[in-house]
């Protein structure tokens, strides 16, 4: 029996499912494949929605247990209920997913859960979590398949003692010792959470600095920060190996750049090295999908060299963010549809939810200077935002990177409170081409943190008032 589409969709995830809804919008019969048995993908379901539930609550912890006696406010002893805890990061998820679901049956798109291989570019089969098959003709298939953890040679996760960032948010204790393995985004979240929940959390990097990639006055402020707040940083170190006992979990390390080894040992590891695109399954290499490695090679309209066989998200080039598979899957279901579409992958936002918040769009000023681009940079620290010092949240700075010549703003930097906020304005000021002047003289209210986002716009020209 032959279920007939206009666009089939593998992966229900960000980018699926966000493609998916936008293709029912616009009046095409459309059909999802997800073969978790909820929608939301790694983000809603094991990744950003869980992780930030516990990053909120951890941190209404640590305040309470820290600094809640700054404003007046005493309490007796903390007593953490964990179960709770995670019950309700639990329910934040149930919600979110639920509500996808709902969208689902209200654009009228087509869910099955099962696996989905693709037999040709009109043809999906689809084996069904339930038992049994189903086939699919369809006028386009697209691939959303995202991403999975990169695994790392010798420490072999078992999600008990050592775990991905899945286990990481399922522990049912808090570790004495723990001990993250890469410094980047998940690593430092996922490491703050269980930091403030008492854990001592060291984390090894095999490169010199925290957040690859990130500019290096941002890196500066977060490194100082966080080693403030207590977690502990072996930099240039590889690991090379784990051995387990009942209880502990043993590492053998060496030096990145060579020399003598030594061990760490901890009650958990948190192994967070990155993501790598999941695309082995669907049947790919039988159609003679062009790949990049991992990724699928699409053009720029997202298609294969396979006309009718699409991909997004993840398993394609660009960041592998959830709200950048979000604007594939938009892009991709209008241009189905034969409208324009489009996603410009040098303004997308990132953003890592530690305290304070770091977020950072376009250029570093690294990368600037590489390029030999003549630029004007200004700054200005929290400390000297009125909002800030009233929240008790003066940590870090926003730095903003314009074009000498132009004075288009080509990178934004912020470290501090809400800084994943306050990069929006910034990031739809670059899509419009916003010069710092642009920025400077638009009127931000008074006392908002986003006023330091106003006064490092004035000093990219050296006329910060407060500073």
């Amino acid at each position: 029996m032959s279920d007939v589409f206009d666009v089939v969709v593998i992966g229900g995830g960000p980018g699926g499912y966000v493609c998916a809804i936008r293709a029912a919008q616009l009046g095409l019969k459309t059909a999802c494949i997800e073969k978790r048995g909820t929608l939301g993908g790694t983000c809603l379901n094991v990744g950003c929605i869980p992780s930030k539930a516990l990053l909120h609550s951890s941190h209404l912890y640590e305040e309470a247990d820290k600094h809640f006696k700054n404003h007046g406010i005493h309490i007796g002893k903390l007593d953490l209920d964990l179960p709770a805890m995670m019950a309700r990061k639990d329910d934040v998820v149930d919600a979110n997913v639920s509500g996808i679901d709902f969208l689902f049956k209200k654009n009228k798109v087509t869910y099955l859960k099962g696996t989905g291989t693709v037999k040709g570019a009109d043809c999906v089969d689809v084996a069904l979590n339930d038992g049994g098959t189903k086939t699919l003709t369809t006028k386009n298939v697209v691939i959303a398949t995202g991403s999975d953890v990169t695994p790392l040679p010798g420490v072999e996760i078992d999600e008990r003692q050592i775990v991905s960032s899945t286990g990481a948010l399922v522990l049912t204790k808090v570790p004495k010792k723990m001990i993250v393995i890469g410094a980047g985004v998940i690593g430092l979240e996922l490491g703050s959470v269980w930091r403030r929940l008492g854990a001592e959390v060291t984390v090894v990097e095999y490169l010199d600095d925290i957040l690859p990639g990130m500019d290096k006055d941002i890196v500066r402020q977060a490194t100082r920060i966080f080693k403030k707040q207590g977690l502990k940083f072996n930099m240039g170190t590889r690991v090379t190996g784990a051995k387990k006992t009942k209880t502990r979990v043993t590492l053998a390390c060496e030096p990145a750049k060579g020399g003598e080894g030594r061990e760490l040992t901890a009650d958990v590891v948190l192994v967070a090295i990155g993501r790598r695109p999941y695309t082995q399954g669907l049947g790919l290499d039988a159609l003679g999908v062009e790949m990049d490695g991992l990724r699928i090679k699409v053009d720029q309209d997202m298609q294969t060299n396979i006309q009718g066989i699409f991909a997004i998200g993840d398993v394609i080039h660009g960041p592998m963010l959830a709200h950048k598979a979000e604007e594939d899957g938009v892009a991709l279901a209008e241009m189905l549809a034969g409208e324009a579409g489009h996603v410009d992958y040098a303004k997308v936002p990132g953003v890592v939810y530690t305290d304070p918040e770091i977020a950072s769009v376009g250029m570093t000023e690294q990368q600037v200077r590489e390029q030999g681009i003549n630029v004007n940079i200004g700054k200005f620290p929290f400390t000297a935002n009125g909002r800030a010092r009233a929240m008790d949240s003066t940590d870090g700075l926003v730095k903003i990177i314009a074009d000498a010549g132009t004075d288009t703003v080509i990178g934004v930097h912020i470290i501090g409170p809400e800084a994943g906020d306050l990069l929006a304005e910034c990031v739809l000021g670059m899509e419009f081409g916003a010069s710092s002047e642009d920025i400077a003289r638009t009127c931000h209210s008074h006392p908002a943190l986003g006023e330091a986002v106003k006064e490092a716009a004035l000093d990219v020209h050296k006329r910060a008032i407060h500073m």
